[in-house]
């Protein structure tokens, strides 16, 4: 694997992140210091982790992971998205009440579900007999420049916009489609509807 399909994988791996940052960055509206590191630091964490993972598993859990791991994804996805969307319709909700997903378990869950695809990269390297210390280096690199860049666009997105609500529900869609996405490029819609 040469230089350029790694940038190619890693900057494709980092479009569900930069997707779910810029929602991020619409939903809080005011983006510090702290919630950029912390949501890029995470996404870049859990996209460099995940291959390493998946290519020391190689071909034991294969199947096993294959099998759920778009599932795992789309649950994760649709549960924030969905609370992102609630909280767009709470009028009674005070700004400092509303949920940060750059903390707790909001924030782990969205680094899980982000990653997913990086797993079954690093599956696919053990295959092929790659090395996987660089490759994950330069995922996960990528995934938190994508992070940062996504969060503030986001913000400038919110910032922008006189219909903050409309925004925020935009960026709790923009989940729910990816969850949608990642089950409909494993296939699922054509075994329910094929």
């Amino acid at each position: 694997m040469n230089g350029l399909e790694l940038v190619a994988i890693a900057v494709a791996l980092a479009m569900d992140a930069f997707a779910v940052a810029i929602a991020t960055g619409v939903q809080l509206k005011c983006v510090d210091s702290r919630q950029t590191f912390r949501l890029a630091w995470h996404f870049g964490l859990f996209q460099a982790i995940m291959p390493i993972i998946g290519w020391s598993l190689g071909l034991t859990v294969r199947g096993f992971i294959e099998s759920y791991a778009h599932w795992i994804a789309f649950a994760l996805l649709a549960w924030i998205g969905v609370r992102m969307l609630r909280e767009a319709f709470e009028a009674d909700c005070e700004e400092g009440e509303r949920c940060d997903p750059t903390r707790g378990m909001s924030l782990i869950m969205l680094s899980v579900a982000t990653s997913i695809d990086a797993l079954a990269v690093g599956l696919s390297m053990s295959v092929l007999g790659i090395s996987i210390w660089y490759p994950a280096l330069i995922i996960g690199l990528i995934a938190l420049i994508f992070t940062a860049a996504g969060l503030h666009i986001g913000r400038l997105i919110a910032g922008a916009s006189r219909f903050g609500q409309v925004a925020e529900v935009a960026g709790g869609c923009v989940l729910l489609l990816i969850g949608v996405k990642i089950l409909a490029e494993r296939g699922v819609f054509t075994a329910f509807f094929g």
